[in-house]
């Protein structure tokens, strides 16, 4: 599928379009390629682009103290990847985005996009929704990691994300759930004899 008519469809998901809107996105959105370990955001610039995952895998991550990643996001086909809180202050970012394989997204600058807001009101509607959703799982996780233990993490995640599971390295997936590569695996060997 032509990588605008999937966003489009993307839109039309949450909120109805027609043919300005169409226009209005074909004009707006870029086609950007990206090869596997490309970082698209480096740790103190600032995110200006809302970017669509055409194809392909992305991570966001920080470094800890001991200098190691810590997995904030993935994402792949069909959804956004950001640093939102730099996007939305326009401060610089604390976290790096990285391509995990090679793809392509569509991005927009935001001030073509806060133009867009005053010309579309769907698109508007759109990303209102998509800010609401984001702070929303933001918060589901930030809880669920206080209050669940580390397998009903993973069981939950496999649950809900069962491509990127079997998709993202070990490490990765690991370092986002946050425990150990190790632990991990024990809690796959689980999920695959969940008899035992």
């Amino acid at each position: 599928m032509d990588p605008y008519n999937k966003l489009i469809e993307h839109f039309k998901k949450s909120v109805t379009i027609g043919e300005i809107e169409e226009k209005l996105i074909k004009e707006n959105f870029f086609i950007k390629e990206f090869k596997k370990q490309e970082i698209i955001l480096f740790k103190g610039e600032i995110s200006l682009h809302m970017r669509f995952i055409v194809k392909g895998a992305i991570k966001t991550y920080y470094l800890n103290e001991e200098g190691k990643e810590q997995i904030v996001h993935l994402g792949i086909e069909g959804w956004w990847i950001n640093d939102l809180y730099s996007y939305l202050t326009k401060s610089q970012s604390t976290q790096f985005i990285e391509a995990l394989e090679n793809g392509s997204y569509l991005e927009i600058h935001k001030d073509a996009l806060d133009k867009l807001f005053d010309k579309s009101p769907a698109i508007e509607r759109f990303f209102r929704l998509k800010f609401q959703n984001a702070y929303v799982a933001y918060i589901d996780r930030s809880i669920n990691s206080i209050s669940k233990t580390a397998e009903e993490r993973y069981f939950e995640f496999c649950e809900k994300y069962r491509e990127i599971e079997q998709r993202v390295p070990q490490y990765i997936l690991a370092s986002y759930l946050g425990i150990t590569p190790e632990f991990l695996s024990l809690l796959r060997k689980k999920n695959k004899n969940p008899r035992n």
